[in-house]
């Protein structure tokens, strides 16, 4: 193991911005700020590769990294002439986890470390402040008991309930009928005084005993090997589990422990910490933008027990109040210092930061330095604007969008013409709209959004143990908290609707109070919601409104067309879309669709005009009975063509012929069979025979596919003579058709030379009919191993292979994707699946087939035309190897078109780019 600690400080740092493996994005984000002379307080960082050693020796400290973290302090102590653990100049330090990918709110921060009774006091006398002190300490024996010694916060509140009423009482606040949240707003922690302070102190010690049977630590040092492998031990805690799943962040990578020297924002009404972004993360607009509190730490403004202020003046009409409490009004040197670094940073960086600050007695030091999180808009328009301003090149801007946002630009918002009921407004948190039932904890979010519930998660602030919980819910209401509250950026990254700091709201015993206002902001009337009521969110606007409320169509910005436009130039892989509706097809091709890729045949056949007849082929005594209900169906088939080639002009359409077993078509209940025997003239008994005879053990293997044409050809006579009827009509109109008919689930080839000699007869009988011919291609699904291994002789029949790679996954792994969810999740745990192989494709395995098949088709048919129409056609991982693979297409839903030309994009350019742009995140 390489060295485990690096020091930065005094305008030298051991690391840089180029060691994020190393160091994680925080620690190489405080290691470059020093080498370029921000003010950064000293300190130094804990390597990825210690925690990784502590994880294999179970737990425990690699031997001599103890001693290196002593060297290392003593180095603080000679910077800033202080003693860690002495009374007469006392040195504190925080403790902060930093992995390499930023992780916001789901690792552990503690601050404040070093002090005891002896040193709280030395700590008094060398500020001249008590109260601070005594807030300073215990703060730290709230949060170190809760994250080292495994104490639940909410021991603690009770005691701090008890001393903001002795504060009220003193104040003259009558706290008889306010409720734990009326009272914080009433007596916020900066109105404690030393007499309340010194009593809520001994009470969280002597919570401390009671819960843990030992008395509350009070050698510095012993507290600083509890936090930091309490800040290791955050690397596996089931908030930053449930995080990397979601982002794809490898438990390999391990976490970073930053040790700096305290600086204190709750000096005094001179002092205040805030978080900034160098651009808006919700919008992305080029502005300075984010939020401080005055006399506060850091965990203040993340976690949301105050509503922060603006750092900026927004010089808006009726905004005279707000713009007094800016941190350009209150402290403009400080402001102004902050506003020149900010700047310095994102060009440094090339990227919108996000930054930690706080001012000590109105110097500003910068706490952390990494890259922002942002909605999917914001990053679409800021990669563009880089790019306009020269900062960036068009191609780095592509490779700076995550592909998986723009989902979120494609969401729907309020119907602004809809009638609505106005609840309430807050902060918009984080845009688009969302509709659901209240729930008050993650896990009743959880729980009904299992049950297929849209549910929004309400809380007076999120904390990261409600990760879950934010997970399921559709959208998140917050009575606290500002826009850099751990609500707003992780719903930011999310992609979820979020209204935070809405003050209205009063969150108590399983129910939300909400005070109405009039015009001029005097309470009304309050209203009581229930969990289970419905209500809407509005992020774009921070607006609650009660009940369900329509939604519009997402718009899709300037910004976002132009990166198309980029993407689209330098992309290899063209995009199809899985589409079987006219109205899918026009969806898909509003999204920059080249193609439709997969026109499933069969979902045509459930509506209700249709079924019927559906029902009667299945269960004709013969092929003549068979062939009168193909009748009823074929106007049906030929009317949903004729709309799709024509939504398609131009553009290739693939038709799947009927790829399911018959047995879905059939009514599976009492009263659906009872229906249909009276509609049908069959005796109920009779079609439950019916019934039992299709039915199949394992039907995904069984009688589907083109094997329903070996046994029933008719069926596929009908299909194909719906297709070419109507590409003649679409033709004949003048519109140009591209018609693609698909054999699913072949393995021989004597199958394909069987449905295709099927297809041809039926084309010659149609061409002759109406008089004029189309060009239509045959080809076939590769969904079986088999298939794929002797694609060779596929392809002496098949003009054009598409991976179905969904069944595909499943032959090969032997696991049905319908039963899977049982297990899989403990297998991606376990490590034998990195990730779900049914979302990102399974390379070296399925992968390895798909090259086969690609090796072995070209072989025998140069040219032969290649995509990909499963679900792994809309994941950027998976569209990455197929560029490797020099597959021709990929085909995915309508709405994922967008990410996909994206990530197609971003593949061909990494093919040529061995590494991405430069970035602290």
């Amino acid at each position: 193991m390489r060295r485990s600690i690096y020091f930065f400080g005094g305008g030298q740092a051991d690391g840089d911005a180029q060691q994020k493996e190393l160091l994680g994005g925080k620690g190489a984000g405080l290691a470059e700020m020093t080498r370029l002379g921000i003010p950064v307080p000293p300190g130094f960082t804990v390597t990825t590769e210690v925690c990784n050693a502590y994880y294999a020796a179970g737990r425990a400290l690699p031997a001599g990294v103890e001693d290196e973290i002593k060297a290392a302090i003593g180095r603080l102590e000679s910077l800033l002439d202080a003693r860690f653990g002495s009374p007469e100049a006392p040195l504190l330090v925080s403790v902060r986890s930093g992995a390499r990918a930023s992780m916001p709110g789901m690792m552990d921060t503690i601050l404040n470390l070093g002090l005891n009774d002896e040193i709280a006091r030395g700590l008094a006398k060398r500020t001249g402040s008590e109260r601070f002190a005594l807030d300073a300490y215990r703060r730290f024996i709230l949060t170190y008991a809760d994250i080292v010694l495994g104490v639940p916060r909410d021991r603690f509140e009770e005691a701090l309930g008890r001393a903001r009423k002795q504060a009220a009482a003193r104040l003259g606040v009558d706290a008889t009928r306010l409720n734990a949240a009326e009272l914080e707003r009433k007596v916020p922690d900066s109105l404690l005084d030393p007499e309340s302070l010194a009593s809520l102190i001994q009470r969280q010690k002597d919570i401390v005993l009671g819960a843990t049977g030992r008395p509350f630590p009070d050698d510095p040092y012993a507290q600083l090997w509890g936090a930091i492998r309490a800040v290791f031990d955050s690397w596996k805690n089931h908030r930053a589990q449930v995080y990397r799943k979601m982002h794809d962040i490898p438990e390999a990578w391990g976490t970073a422990c930053n040790v700096q020297a305290m600086v204190f924002g709750n000096l005094g009404d001179d002092s205040g910490t805030g978080v900034a972004f160098t651009r808006d993360p919700s919008t992305g607009e080029r502005r300075f933008y984010g939020e401080w509190l005055p006399n506060a730490q850091g965990e203040d403004v993340v976690a949301g027990v105050r509503t922060p202020h603006p750092l900026s003046r927004s010089g808006s009409l009726g905004a005279d109040a707000e713009d007094a409490c800016s941190l350009e009004a209150q402290m403009p040197e400080a402001y102004a210092e902050l506003v020149e670094v900010q700047g310095r940073l994102e060009q440094h960086f090339r990227d919108m930061q996000d930054l930690e600050f706080t001012i000590q007695q109105k110097k500003l030091f910068l706490l952390q330095c990494r890259t922002g999180k942002r909605t999917g808009r914001a990053a679409v328009r800021i990669a563009v604007e880089m790019a306009k301003e020269g900062l960036i090149s068009q191609r780095e801007a592509i490779l700076r969008v995550d592909p998986g946002s723009i989902d979120q630009l494609l969401h729907p918002s309020i119907d602004a013409s809809a009638p609505k009921r106005l609840l309430a407004r807050g902060l918009p948190a984080s845009p688009g709209a969302a509709t659901g039932q209240v729930v008050f904890s993650a896990d009743e979010a959880e729980r009904r959004a299992g049950q297929g519930k849209a549910v929004i998660l309400v809380r007076s602030e999120t904390s990261p143990e409600d990760i879950h919980g934010m997970k399921a819910a559709r959208g998140i209401l917050t009575a606290r908290g500002g826009m850099t509250s751990h609500a707003a950026v992780v719903a930011r990254g999310m992609g979820k609707s979020c209204v935070a700091g809405c003050s209205a709201v009063s969150v108590s015993q399983g129910q939300m109070a909400v005070t109405l206002y009039d015009d001029h902001g005097h309470p009304t009337d309050t209203i009581t919601v229930k969990a289970g009521d419905l209500i809407t969110l509005d992020g774009g606007t921070g607006t609650v409104y009660l009940g369900a409320v329509p939604t519009v169509p997402a718009a899709l910005s300037g910004e976002f067309e132009e990166l198309m436009v980029w993407a689209d130039a330098v992309r290899r892989l063209r995009v199809r879309s899985n589409a079987d509706t006219p109205h899918d097809a026009r969806t898909a091709r509003n999204f920059g669709a080249e193609g439709i890729g997969l026109c499933r045949t069969e979902h045509m056949f459930f509506d209700e005009e249709r079924i019927q007849a559906v029902r009667e082929m299945i269960l004709a005594d013969g092929e003549a009975g068979r062939r009168r209900a193909l009748a009823k169906l074929l106007p049906f088939q030929r009317s949903d063509f004729v709309g799709v080639f024509r939504e398609m002009a131009g553009l290739p359409v693939t038709i799947r012929l009927l790829d399911p077993p018959l047995h879905e078509f059939l009514p599976q209940d009492e009263a659906q069979l009872q229906q249909l025997s009276r509609a049908m003239g069959v005796p109920a008994k009779e079609l439950q025979r019916k019934n039992e005879e299709l039915a199949e053990y394992n039907p995904m293997l069984g009688h589907r596919g083109c094997r329903l044409a070996i046994t029933s050809p008719e069926i596929y006579e009908m299909q194909a003579r719906a297709i070419l009827e109507a590409a003649c009509e679409v033709a004949a109109a003048g519109i140009e058709v591209e018609p693609e008919i698909m054999i699913p689930l072949s393995m021989t080839r004597r199958e394909l030379a069987i449905t295709r000699a099927l297809v041809e007869r039926v084309a010659e009988k149609v061409f002759a009919e109406k008089g004029r011919r189309v060009d239509v291609r045959f080809g076939t699904m590769i969904e079986l191993p088999r298939a794929a291994i002797v694609a060779g002789e596929l392809a002496e029949e098949a003009e054009f292979f598409s991976f179905g790679t969904n069944d595909l996954t499943q032959t090969t792994l032997g696991i049905s994707r319908d039963d899977a969810g049982r297990f899989l999740g403990a297998y991606v745990e376990a490590g034998i699946f990195t990730r779900d192989p049914f979302q990102s494709l399974d390379v070296s395995g399925v992968g390895e087939l798909v090259e086969i098949g690609r090796d072995r088709g070209r072989a025998a048919r140069p040219g032969l035309k290649l995509g990909v129409c499963g679900e792994h056609g809309g994941d950027p991982s998976s569209i990455a190897f197929f560029e490797r693979a020099g597959l021709d297409y990929v085909s995915c839903s309508p709405f994922r078109v967008p990410v996909a030309r994206l990530a197609a994009a971003q593949a061909a350019l990494a093919a040529e780019t061995p590494r991405g742009p430069r970035s602290t995140d």
